[in-house]
């Protein structure tokens, strides 16, 4: 089970890496194409609306899985240790619910581009691209959940 574990996330950091570099490589050549040539790609830009939502959401996942998301804890500095468990505890479970909301409601919305056809450049449909959302969102849940219900221990600042 932890060799699969460890494939998952080395899958999710390739797919970083690559995103993270198409999204350099084509911003950098729409510049220079504009600035150049006074001419740019028309599927550019949509394009990399779409690889910003993409590596947004796996960033996501991948800090949530290395338990490196962001959080507002000024009050876990300062608390004892004894009680630093149970407010963790109930942050994630918080953040748990949130980003549940977040999964349901995003599957509906592909779910309404499904049903209206919308399409990406006019040719393809648009659903399949946006699947990260309530993917993302899920697999953020699930991690957010395990870490709610697992042993925390304080990081060093």
């Amino acid at each position: 089970m932890s060799s699969l574990v460890k494939q998952l996330q080395r899958l999710e950091d390739l797919l970083l890496t690559l995103l993270l570099t198409g999204m350099i490589l084509l911003a950098t050549g729409q510049i220079m194409l504009r600035n150049i040539w006074d001419y740019s790609l028309s599927w550019g830009d949509p394009t990399l609306r779409l690889m910003v939502l993409w590596l947004t959401l796996l960033g996501a996942m991948a800090a949530t899985r290395d338990n490196h998301h962001i959080r507002i804890d000024l009050l876990a500095r300062y608390l004892p240790e004894r009680s630093l468990g149970f407010i963790q505890r109930l942050t994630n479970s918080f953040a748990t619910l949130i980003c549940a909301l977040l999964a349901w409601h995003s599957a509906r919305f592909v779910l309404f581009e499904m049903e209206e056809g919308s399409r990406f450049l006019d040719l393809l449909p648009i659903w399949p691209f946006q699947l990260i959302m309530p993917i993302g969102f899920a697999s953020i849940t699930l991690r957010l959940l395990i870490n709610s219900l697992l042993p925390q221990h304080r990081e060093s600042p």
